[in-house]
């Protein structure tokens, strides 16, 4: 799949789907109507849903259903052609804040999902019909008694005029979910949970089977949407509140059921793109500045530590590890947003999302993983993060936890410190030194005169130099490295005033090659 091209066909910026459907007349509004497709109600509560988690996690698990053979492989530029009908969205000219499309299967989407409506503790199950759908020029329509299920959903929300719409969320595929802030364009995704990541046995993908989307209020600021996991080693259940705003924020209560022992979980998990910036540029022939979709790591820990450590493409998988003990937050982060970093009019790197995770409740003993996997495309997603908790999720133990994701630009917490605005990395005024230079920008004290603070676990750090950079209103700190023939070093650096810290901790993994 190109990643490029899926992301500006199904996304774009945020309202590039919007619809007009305020000219449907009351007879057009009841012709259109999904209600036809809806299944006899059921009683629904979450406290239901965690007993029926329960019961799958005690018996042996089961693949869900696979879309027909002609969709499961569609090629994705006939995939693409396929889309939703603005006259089915559910809630239209039901004035509740939010409307929902129901996204197909086929392509890489080969696992049907089930779809419910929630309202007055009932839920319908959404039945499938072509008629949602406009399969385009290439496309023969599926016959009128095939079922070829939903892959996902999407979310919007009112535009900046009554008649236009805007997406703000997008659950398709396994346990993977984006969102984006107004004006945004997809970016960034999240994943429900993460299993063996990283691990020689190969990586677990868990599915979101079955989701239950609430009927908002009238006027409503807040959608919630529940959706029932499975997986070869557990079954879960999640509750995410979402609540678009200059941040989309969205709260995710999860259960898990493990069927067997889980030794490699990741929490809060989430991926993204990096192929190049300043630090790297040198090994591309590309007329762009960067590419890359996050430029680094952030980090709040237990004890109060900021860090920020710059993304890197190495030429061999690298994976760390911030060991913590009740983390406060972390979070791919996308910190440059002028569109000269980039100059790219078609993915616009500029406009991508960060994301930030803020742990509710204490999470214990564990570590923040950085798993960065090598790449010469943009259309692989190559990094990704999340909270590994120290100890294992034994079978037949329940397991909770609670977390806030916010998604957007800017920074969703408070903080005095400067930031490391860019890293740039070339070469050294020697055949084996690196030049580092790293630009701290933010409010410092009137007449202060920073001292820096910067070490290598492996290599000497030579030539140490603070300067006032106007330009990025703050200070610029350059250092060679003598790599000494190392392959691997540990850098860090910090801005002190000589008894207090000035700036967030900036770390480096710089690796040879």
């Amino acid at each position: 799949m190109n990643r490029r091209e899926f992301l500006l066909s199904s996304a774009g910026v945020a309202g590039a789907l919007a619809a007009s459907l305020g000219d449907l007349s009351a007879a057009q509004a009841a012709a259109t109507s999904i209600e036809g497709l809806l299944g006899q109600p059921q009683p629904f509560s979450r406290a239901l849903l965690l007993d029926e988690a329960r019961k799958l996690a005690a018996a042996a698990y089961v693949e869900p259903p696979q879309v027909a053979e002609r969709f499961a492989n569609l090629p994705f530029e006939q995939y693409r052609e396929i889309r939703y009908r603005h006259d089915k969205f559910l809630w239209a000219n039901e004035n509740r804040g939010f409307q929902a499309s129901l996204l197909p299967t086929g392509f890489i989407y080969r696992q049907m999902a089930e779809i419910y409506l929630v309202a007055d503790g009932k839920a319908r199950k959404i039945g499938f019909s072509r008629d949602l759908y406009d399969y385009g020029q290439t496309v023969k329509p599926p016959d009128d008694k095939q079922d070829l299920g939903f892959s996902g959903f999407k979310l919007r929300r009112p535009g900046a005029t009554p008649d236009k719409w805007s997406e703000f969320v997008s659950f398709q595929g396994a346990t993977f979910f984006r969102a984006i802030a107004q004006g945004q364009m997809y970016g960034l995704s999240a994943r429900g949970l993460a299993i063996n990541v990283g691990e020689a046995g190969g990586e677990e993908f868990p599915t979101f089977e079955r989701f239950w989307i609430e009927t908002p209020e009238p006027n409503a600021s807040s959608v919630v949407v529940h959706a029932l996991l499975n997986s070869r080693s557990t079954t879960g259940v999640y509750r995410f509140t979402m609540r678009p705003d200059t941040f989309t924020t969205i709260d995710v209560e999860l259960n898990l059921f493990p069927r067997e022992d889980i030794t490699h979980v990741g929490l809060g998990a989430l991926t993204s793109m990096f192929l190049y910036d300043a630090t790297s540029r040198a090994h591309f022939d590309d007329f762009r500045p960067a590419v890359h979709g996050s430029d680094g790591l952030s980090v709040r820990t237990g004890g109060g530590e900021t860090i920020w450590r710059p993304l890197a493409n190495p030429k061999t998988l690298q994976i760390s590890a911030f060991v913590d003990q009740n983390p406060r937050g972390f979070g791919l982060v996308q910190r440059h947003r002028d569109f000269d970093d980039f100059s790219d009019l078609d993915a616009r790197y500029d406009l991508k999302p960060s994301c930030w995770v803020e742990p509710i409740g204490d999470w214990g003993q564990g570590a923040i993983e950085l798993i960065e996997i090598p790449s010469d495309s943009e259309i692989h997603d190559n990094i990704l993060c999340n909270w590994r908790p120290q100890a294992k999720l034994p079978a037949g133990q329940d397991f909770s936890a609670s977390y806030r994701m916010h998604w957007g630009a800017g920074r969703p917490i408070a903080s005095d410190l400067a930031l490391a605005a860019n890293t740039a990395i070339g070469q050294g005024s020697q055949a084996t030194f690196r030049k580092v230079v790293i630009d701290f920008s933010g409010t410092f004290p009137p007449g202060v005169e920073p001292k820096a603070e910067v070490s290598a676990s492996a290599g000497k750090i030579q030539s140490v130099v603070v300067k006032a950079n106007p330009i990025a209103q703050g200070f610029r700190v350059s250092f060679e490295l003598d790599t000494k023939n190392t392959t691997l070093s540990e850098l860090r650096a910090i801005l002190t005033d000589g008894t207090k810290r000035l700036s967030e901790t900036w770390l480096y993994r710089w690796t040879a090659g």
